[in-house]
């Protein structure tokens, strides 16, 4: 029964590891996309503002 354990004890660190390296990964991800989206806002209000005072020429 050690012999078992002693094999199952790696097997189930590595899982751990695995699972937490994908969850930080998903973290980064979200972390990365939000700033992103942060740094096109000021791009947006810029172009927002352009087209508010050039208006429409038809």
């Amino acid at each position: 029964m050690s012999r078992l354990r002693i094999l199952a004890l790696p097997a189930l660190l590595l899982g751990v590891v695995l699972t937490q390296s994908a969850c930080v990964g998903t973290v980064v991800g979200a972390t990365v996309d939000t700033a992103i989206e942060v740094a096109k806002v000021p791009f947006k209000v810029g172009g927002a503002v352009v087209d508010v005072v050039t208006g429409d020429d038809d």
